[in-house]
C-alpha cells in the first residue's frame, strides 16, 4: 500500500512539473511535417525518459551524502514556491528546428536543462526504490507527452490542484531535509518533528508562494 501510494506521489510531482517540458515538444517540432512531428515527439520523449531516469538514479545516489539532502530539501522547498509563482515567458525563445534531428537533440537538451526541478523531486519522493522511480517515470512521462494540453486545461480550470501540488512538494522538501543521515539522529528526542517540520515547509510554500505570485501577477486571485 505503501508503495503504491509513493508511485501515485511520483506521478503527481512529475505531471505538476513537467508542464512546460510537454510546450517545449511543441514549440521545437512546430516547423516538421506531420509525419516528422510526431517522430520527434516519439523519439524526443524516449530520450528524454531515459536522461530523466539517468539523472534521477544519479541524485538519489548523490543525496547520501551528509548535508546535501537538508540542501535538497531546501533546493525543493524553492521548486515548491516557484511552482505558485509561476513563470511563463521562459520558453519564448525556444528556436523551431525543420529537421527532425535538430528538433530531437532540442526537445532532449531543453528537457535535461528543466528537469532539475523534477529530478531532486523525484529523489526525495522514491527514497531510493529503483523500481518505484523507473515505474513512475515510465507512467508519467508518456502522458505528460501525449496529454499536455489536458493537463494545462484541468491546471487553468481548477489552480488548486497546483496549489495543492505545491504544498504537497513542501511537505516532501521537509521530509527530505529531516531524513539527512546528520539531521535525523539530533532530532530522534522530538518525535513530533516527523510531521512538524514537513507541516511547516508546506506552510511557507503556501505563504511564501501566494504572496509572490500576487506581487508578480497583482490581477489574479490565487485559488
Amino acid at each position: 500500500m505503501e508503495w503504491a501510494g509513493s508511485l501515485i506521489s511520483i506521478i503527481t510531482v512529475n505531471l505538476l512539473l513537467s508542464g512546460d517540458n510537454a510546450l517545449v515538444i511543441a514549440l521545437a517540432s512546430r516547423q516538421l511535417p506531420s509525419e516528422q512531428q510526431r517522430q520527434a515527439v516519439f523519439w524526443g520523449g524516449t530520450g528524454a525518459i531515459v536522461l530523466r531516469i539517468i539523472l534521477t538514479l544519479a541524485a538519489i545516489v548523490l543525496l547520501k551524502i551528509p548535508y546535501l539532502q537538508l540542501i535538497g530539501g531546501f533546493a525543493l522547498l524553492w521548486i515548491a514556491i516557484r511552482l505558485l509563482t509561476g513563470d511563463e515567458d521562459k520558453h519564448q525563445d525556444l528556436e523551431a528546428k525543420s529537421c527532425l534531428w535538430g528538433a530531437i537533440k532540442t526537445i532532449i537538451a531543453a528537457d535535461v536543462v528543466m528537469s532539475i526541478d523534477n529530478v531532486i523531486a523525484i529523489a526525495a519522493v522514491a527514497k531510493g526504490d529503483i523500481a518505484l522511480l523507473v515505474v513512475g517515470l515510465g507512467i508519467s512521462i508518456p502522458i505528460i507527452i501525449w496529454g499536455s494540453k489536458l493537463i494545462h486545461r484541468l491546471m487553468e480550470r481548477w489552480p488548486v490542484i497546483i496549489t495543492i501540488g505545491a504544498a504537497f512538494l513542501g511537505w516532501t522538501a521537509g521530509d527530505m531535509a529531516i531524513g539527512d543521515q546528520k539531521i535525523a539522529p539530533l532530532l530522534e528526542l522530538y518525535p513530533w518533528t516527523d510531521w512538524g517540520i514537513p507541516l511547516a515547509f508546506a506552510a511557507c510554500v503556501i505563504v511564501i508562494g501566494s504572496v509572490l505570485s500576487r506581487r508578480k501577477h497583482p490581477d489574479k486571485n490565487l485559488s
